[in-house]
Order: structure tokens, then C-alpha cells, then sequence
């Protein structure tokens, strides 16, 4: 039994297919068996059972993959720890990050982070939803991942960095665009462009919008924020949206109106690592950096504003 054999099983569990990971290590899917059958030889028990469209862990296999999935990751972040201590402030912070993040949340922040530490290697990696950027810190060796704070996960730690109010885009000339804000009642009869539902904002949204008993229409569904003002500016519907930062600082005079939302729960957004107190030294400077900055920046939507 082997550290790669390990390695391999925890990414057969997690992808749930044997050729996906023979891909991602661009070797054979029977190189890939041979790593889990090893492990099956030395536990004496089956870890996998294939299914119609993959395989999943059994009841062993998933008690080897809880073991295994936390000690590669403790084991990884003290490699980290032990390279910084090498390379010293030659070293990188690896970020887990969805599409638009770094453009509405790190910018100012990255350019500050870059002056106090030019040899620093900044690594982005773009994940497609939280639970995939959950994923990349468990089972890589990033340090952080920007998420939009949700439920509890297991292995992970999730630390808030700023709390996002809801604002309502809608074109200028519209009924709304005039208001000082949104009440609930105002949103019953709007045609709404979507987020996606399983996405941590998307679910946070429908959840407030159940509690206070709106009912809303949708034809029109996106997958992140920008492209919902985008067709909230193109007039194909109205979009509700967390207030970004530096959301409001295009300019006035533009086609599209911002309206404060007050009774709908802010949204938390903000970092999650495997664990903060084992964090590198510059992971965490860089960490904080980008809070500061968001604390900074972040528009306190207070009335209608134009983009």
C-alpha cells in the first residue's frame, strides 16, 4: 500500500469513474484499477462498486476514503508549510476562485499583496460552485478557496469576510428604477433572471424569497451574477443580485439601476481553508489582504445607484 495509491483512491472516490481520473493523470484506466486493487488486496475487502454510470465507495471503501481523503490533505499542507520555510517569501499561495471573483473581490487587493511581496507566485484556479472549490482544497494543495459561506463541511473551515447586501437591477425607465428601495411585495410580480438553484447564492435567495412569501416567475436562468445584469440591462427581465463590490462604481448616467433590497438577509461571502491555524504564513497575509480590501470597498447600498 502506497501514498499513491491512496492519492489515487481518494480521486476515484470523488470523480466517482475510473476513466475520469486515468484522464486527469493521463495514464490508462487499468493503471488506475491497479492502484485500487492493490489496496483491495492489502485491506482484503472491496472499496468500489460499479454502478450503471461509475462507481462508488463501499461501506469499507468509505471508511478508507474518510481516513485517507483527511490525511493527504494534513499531509500536504505541512509539505506546503515545510517549502515556505525553504523558499521563504519565494513562495506561492494557490487559490481556489469562482469565475468573476478575482475581478470584484481581489484586484485592489492583489496589486497590494503583489507590492509587499514581488517574489510571491499567486496560482488561481477557477472552480465552477463552492462545493467544487471544496473539493479542489481536499483533495490538492491549494490554501484557499473564495466561496460564498454556506452549511458546515466536513474537513473544511470557513471563515466570513463580508456581508453582501441584495439589490434589484433593472433598467432605467423602468417602474422600479426610481424606488429608494425594494420591499417584498414590490417583487411579487416581476419576471426575475434566475441564479441556479443548486448554487450556495442561488439557494440562499429562493430560501428568503419562501420566507417572506414571494412567489416569483422565471424564464430566463444564468450562472453567475455579471451575466444576470447583463440581461437585466439588455431588458430581458429584472435581476436580483448581492451588491459586489465596487458594484456601484462605474459611473452614473448608464441604462441600469441598482435598488436596495432591505428585507432580504445579506449574503456572506468569504474563505474557506482545511484548516486556519495550520495556514501559511502567506496564504494567511494574502487572506487578509483581501478582506481588508473588501471591508474597504464594499458599497453600502443605501439608495438607487446607476451603472
Amino acid at each position: 500500500m502506497t501514498l499513491d495509491d491512496l492519492r489515487v483512491f481518494v480521486a476515484v472516490c470523488r470523480a466517482g469513474s475510473l476513466s475520469a481520473v486515468a484522464r486527469e493523470l493521463a495514464c490508462t484506466q487499468s493503471a488506475v484499477s491497479q492502484h485500487v486493487k492493490r489496496l483491495e488486496r492489502e485491506s482484503g475487502v472491496s472499496l468500489l462498486e460499479r454502478q450503471p454510470r461509475g462507481v462508488v465507495p463501499t461501506a469499507a471503501g468509505r471508511i478508507l476514503y474518510d481516513a485517507a481523503a483527511e490525511g493527504i490533505a494534513g499531509l500536504d499542507l505541512a509539505l506546503r508549510r515545510l517549502a515556505d520555510l525553504v523558499n521563504g517569501e519565494s513562495a506561492s499561495v494557490r487559490i481556489a476562485t469562482g469565475a468573476t471573483t478575482v475581478r470584484h473581490f481581489m484586484a485592489e487587493a492583489i496589486v497590494s499583496f503583489r507590492r509587499q511581496y514581488p517574489k510571491v507566485s499567486l496560482e488561481f484556479q477557477t472552480e465552477a460552485s463552492g462545493r467544487r472549490c471544496f473539493d479542489a482544497l481536499l483533495s490538492s494543495n491549494l490554501d484557499l478557496a473564495w466561496i460564498t459561506i454556506g452549511a458546515p463541511v466536513r474537513g473544511i473551515e470557513q471563515r466570513p469576510a463580508v456581508a453582501l447586501p441584495w439589490v434589484l437591477a433593472v433598467r432605467a425607465g423602468d417602474p422600479l428604477a426610481s424606488r429608494p428601495r425594494i420591499e417584498a411585495s414590490d417583487l411579487a410580480d416581476i419576471r426575475l433572471v434566475r441564479l441556479p438553484p443548486n448554487s450556495t447564492s442561488g439557494g440562499r435567495l429562493d430560501a428568503a424569497f419562501a420566507e417572506l412569501g414571494v412567489r416569483l416567475g422565471s424564464d430566463t436562468s444564468v450562472a453567475d451574477w455579471d451575466t444576470a445584469l447583463l440581461l437585466a440591462e439588455l431588458g430581458l427581465g429584472h435581476a436580483v443580485v448581492p451588491a459586489v463590490p465596487g458594484l456601484g462604481e462605474s459611473g452614473q448616467g448608464g441604462p441600469l439601476r441598482l435598488v436596495p433590497i432591505p428585507a432580504l438577509p445579506p449574503l456572506s461571502v468569504g474563505w474557506a481553508v482545511r484548516r486556519w491555524d495550520a495556514l501559511p504564513p502567506l496564504a494567511r497575509a494574502f487572506a487578509d489582504t483581501v478582506t481588508r480590501s473588501c471591508a474597504k470597498r464594499a458599497t453600502s447600498a443605501r439608495g438607487p445607484v446607476r451603472l
